[in-house]
C-alpha cells in the first residue's frame, strides 16, 4: 500500500491522501470518499473510529485506489461562517468535484468512483451530476428524506430514550431548531439565511439543498450504484431509508443493495443500539469488517 500526500483545491486548499495499491502495473479504479454532515478530518473520524481509514487501507489490499481529505469546514469553519451564506456546494461539492478531475490526471487511475456516507450519500448523485462524472455511485447509510424529516424522528427517538429534566431540556432544544425548518421552502432566501440553526450555519443551507433533491438526480442516473446499510442504523434507519432506496430504484438492473446484520451508521458492529447512547457507542475502538470492504470492491470490480 502506497499513502501520497495530496491537496485538494485551491481557495480552501485541503490536506489529503492518495491511497494505492502496491505494485501497480495498469491504471486502477479509484474512490472519492465524501464525509457525513459536521467538519470531518480526511479520516471521518468520529469518537475512536475512522471509517474512511479503515476503507482506504482495506480497499488497496483489493487493489482499488481512494482519495480521501479534510473536510474544507474542518479547517476553514470560521472563515466560511464569517462569509456567510454557506451551502453545501462550498462545504463538500467543489471539493469532490476536485478531486475526481484530480484522479483523472493520474495515468495511474481507471475508472472514477464516489463513495458518500450518511449526508456525503444523499449529496453523491447531486455531486456526480454537478461535475463529479463518477463511473459508479456508493450510498452508504445515506437516505432520500430531508434534514427536517430526518431530525424529526432523531428527536423523536432521543425523547423517548430521555427521562425527568434531560427529557425537559431536549424537548424545549428541540422546539427551538425544529422551529426554524416552518415554512422554510416558501420564505424568501434573505429571510432564511437569517434564520439561525447553530455552529454558525443559517437555515438557507437546509432550504437550497433541498432545492436538489437526491431522488429526482437519482431517477435521471443511469450508472451503476450500490446502496449500502446497516440495519442497527439509528441516524439513517433501514425500515425507513433503506426501503425508501429499494422502493425508487427497485427495477434498476444496475443497482445493487446491502443490508448489514448488526452494524450501525459507522458499518461496525452494534453496541447500545439507540442513537441516546451515540457518544459511547462511537467511543468505543472498531472498524469497519473485511465483509463490507469486500463488498464495495467486488462490485467495482463488476462495475
Amino acid at each position: 500500500m502506497i499513502q501520497e500526500k495530496i491537496t485538494i483545491g485551491t481557495d480552501f486548499p485541503l490536506d489529503g491522501v492518495l491511497t494505492l495499491p502496491d505494485n501497480i502495473t495498469e491504471p486502477v479504479p479509484a474512490v472519492v470518499f465524501v464525509h457525513g454532515s459536521g467538519s470531518s478530518n480526511m479520516d471521518e473520524k468520529v469518537g475512536k473510529m475512522t471509517p474512511f481509514r479503515d476503507l482506504a487501507e482495506g480497499l488497496a489490499k483489493q487493489g482499488i485506489a481512494s482519495v480521501r481529505y479534510d473536510k474544507r469546514t474542518y479547517k476553514y469553519g470560521f472563515k466560511m461562517v464569517r462569509k456567510g451564506g454557506i451551502t453545501v456546494k462550498e462545504e463538500t461539492i467543489e471539493d469532490a468535484v476536485f478531486a475526481a478531475d484530480m484522479l483523472r490526471k493520474d495515468s495511474r487511475i481507471g475508472k472514477i468512483y464516489i463513495a458518500g456516507h450518511s449526508m456525503g450519500g444523499m449529496l453523491a448523485p447531486r455531486i456526480d451530476a454537478e461535475g463529479g462524472n463518477f463511473d459508479g455511485l456508493i450510498i452508504m447509510a445515506g437516505s432520500l428524506r430531508n434534514f427536517e424529516q430526518i431530525l424529526k424522528v432523531q428527536f423523536a427517538d432521543m425523547l423517548s430514550q430521555s427521562k425527568g429534566i434531560k427529557k425537559w431540556i431536549l424537548e424545549k432544544q428541540t422546539a427551538k431548531i425544529m422551529k426554524g425548518f416552518e415554512n422554510l421552502l416558501t420564505i424568501s432566501d434573505e429571510e432564511a439565511k437569517t434564520r439561525k440553526f447553530g455552529a454558525g450555519v443559517t437555515m438557507y443551507y437546509f432550504k437550497e439543498m433541498e432545492s436538489f433533491r437526491a431522488d429526482e438526480y437519482l431517477k435521471n442516473c443511469e450508472k451503476p450504484i450500490l446502496i449500502m446499510q446497516g440495519d442497527k442504523d439509528f441516524q439513517c434507519k433501514a425500515e425507513i431509508d433503506f426501503a425508501l432506496y429499494k422502493n425508487l430504484l427497485k427495477d434498476r438492473e444496475n443497482v445493487t443493495f446491502h443490508l448489514y446484520e448488526n452494524l450501525n451508521h459507522c458499518f461496525v458492529p452494534s453496541v447500545y443500539g439507540v442513537i441516546s447512547k451515540a457518544q459511547q457507542e462511537y467511543n468505543k475502538e472498531q472498524h469497519i469488517g473485511e465483509n463490507v470492504i469486500k463488498d464495495i470492491a467486488d462490485w467495482i470490480k463488476e462495475a
